[in-house]
């Protein structure tokens, strides 16, 4: 009897398996980094071969972890970092290019170009997004004008592009499908009849065919099955798609108008349900769908987008060997009682909301002989904070809802002193739930909600419960003098690249 779901959640750094039971609890779980490939400054990439090695290997490990077959499998859901562009040959399988990531800024080029007389929001109305290195068709163009045959391949449709969920599910039943949530990153997609838009595809010059059909994002008509010799090793089927902040946004449960959450991963997101309503920010958000189940209407969100969180760490980990692991900085931070006049912006891949600036780069500024690694370590975890607070003073601005608590989730939430910190920062309370990986259960939820293994999202409700909870302080330094110099801090970082 199929007593459980799988996810496939196939992140920025890593890519796991995990299986959830009905309570959405996990059962097993298995996880393996990849490479961070960067070939040129601003440029970053991941070898889509490898990924798919890394899934395998997940899939095999976490089954086997609990000794499940195919026919304990009810349905398998897909979950995935948005806007990463990879584009393959669909009679060899094989990657014209490494997918190019969404942090990646070699198309900033092309977004100007595209901008013409009439500026970043030339796309907005239609798609919700500013032109920007973000997402995904400016980087299917990089793709098409500089690597060697693809664009004959993609004009004689041989050339097949996909986000990672697109490759994923391509490679479990060799069938060429997105969601509506990830064909919404591309800046491709029209928001109201969620299908690709053809005056876009004639700007970007990016022929139709070589783009997946756009299916809901829990599709009880399935998108495809796993064969037996794939690695679930049986017939299962796969009808949950979601992006990975949407993902988490379900698997928080915020079915209501104004519920909103957190996710703290290789970037931080949050999401704030609008329901069927399509609201336009005006406040450097974006207008992106939140999840479509079945034949009902698409239901929409307001997101804001920062592309360093714990990006970070792995940074000081990697890079600067800062720490030997990305644990330790919680320890470290907590040597010291403060940020001793230090401010880091990690504008690495420029600044993404509220600002939407590419030319913008890192910036650590306030430094004294008096600052140590401590410094160093708490500066970064502040950064983390203070973005979130910049997205939230423009969500309650948007929306004109004042957010009462913040529901986190992601890798971040185990560190204590950052959603301490980040309580102060935005003074609401922050609450961890008992499953803090909700991107997978998100991708868990739209699969089971497609073969009735839920029945409906009162069901899903059932599951969700507090682990913890973090409160704001009556002193407001955090929100007011700290964050202030926050704010001029990031000012330094405008314009940089000329």
């Amino acid at each position: 009897m199929a007593n459980y779901i799988a996810a496939i959640d196939q992140g920025t750094t890593s890519s796991r398996c995990m299986i959830f039971n009905h309570a959405g609890e996990p059962v097993s779980s298995h996880q393996l980094e990849h490479e961070q490939i960067y070939p040129k400054p601003g440029w970053v990439e991941h070898d889509a071969v490898e990924i798919w090695s890394r899934t395998e290997e997940v899939i095999r490990t976490a089954m086997k972890k609990v000794e499940l077959s195919a026919t304990d499998i009810a349905a398998i859901g897909v979950t995935n970092q948005r806007e990463t562009t990879v584009v393959w040959d669909k009679k060899t399988g094989q990657p014209y290019y490494n997918a190019i990531v969404w942090q990646d800024t070699r198309t900033d080029r092309i977004c100007n170009e595209l901008m013409g007389d009439v500026g970043q929001d030339r796309l907005r109305e239609k798609t919700g997004l500013p032109l920007a290195t973000y997402f995904s068709g400016p980087k299917i163009s990089w793709i098409l004008d500089n690597v060697a045959g693809v664009r004959q391949a993609a004009e004689r449709g041989d050339a097949l592009f996909g986000t990672m969920d697109s490759w994923i599910i391509w490679k479990l039943t060799g069938v060429h499908v997105t969601d509506v949530t990830n064909a919404s990153r591309t800046m491709l997609m029209d928001l109201e009849s969620c299908d690709w838009d053809d005056e876009i595809l004639e700007l970007m010059n990016i022929p139709r065919q070589m783009l997946p059909s756009i299916r809901p994002s829990s599709d009880p008509e399935i998108y495809g099955e796993t064969s037996t010799d794939g690695p679930f090793s049986g017939v299962i089927p796969v009808c949950g798609d979601l992006g990975d902040q949407q993902a988490a946004t379900v698997g928080q449960t915020c079915f209501d108008i104004g519920e909103a959450k957190n996710t703290y991963g290789t970037g931080c997101f949050m999401l704030l349900n609008t329901g069927t309503e399509i609201v336009q920010s005006k406040n450097g958000l974006l207008t992106t769908p939140c999840y479509k189940f079945g034949n009902e209407p698409t239901v929409y969100a307001l997101e804001g987008s920062i592309a360093i969180a714990g990006a970070v760490v792995q940074w000081l980990r990697d890079q600067l060997q800062l720490i030997e692991h990305a644990e330790e900085i919680e320890a470290l931070a907590f040597s010291v009682e403060d940020n001793g006049g230090m401010y880091f912006v990690p504008a690495f891949s420029g600044l993404f909301a509220p600002y939407w600036k590419s030319n913008a780069r890192g910036a650590i500024v306030g430094m004294t002989r008096y600052v140590t690694r401590g410094h160093f370590a708490r500066a970064a975890l502040e950064a983390v904070a203070y973005q979130t607070r910049e997205i939230l003073d423009a969500m309650e601005a948007d929306s004109g809802v004042k957010l009462q608590a913040l529901k986190v989730d992601g890798g971040m939430v185990a560190n204590e002193l950052l959603m301490q910190y980040q309580a102060h920062v935005l003074g609401v309370p922050v609450t961890r739930p008992k499953v803090a990986e909700s991107t997978a259960l998100g991708a868990a939820y739209a699969a089971g909600l497609a073969v009735e293994f839920w029945k409906n999202t009162a069901e899903m409700r059932q599951n969700w419960g507090i682990d913890k909870t973090w409160h704001p302080s009556e002193e407001d330094t955090a929100r007011t003098a700290n964050y202030r110099m926050w704010k001029k801090a990031v000012t330094r970082t405008f314009d940089w690249i000329e």
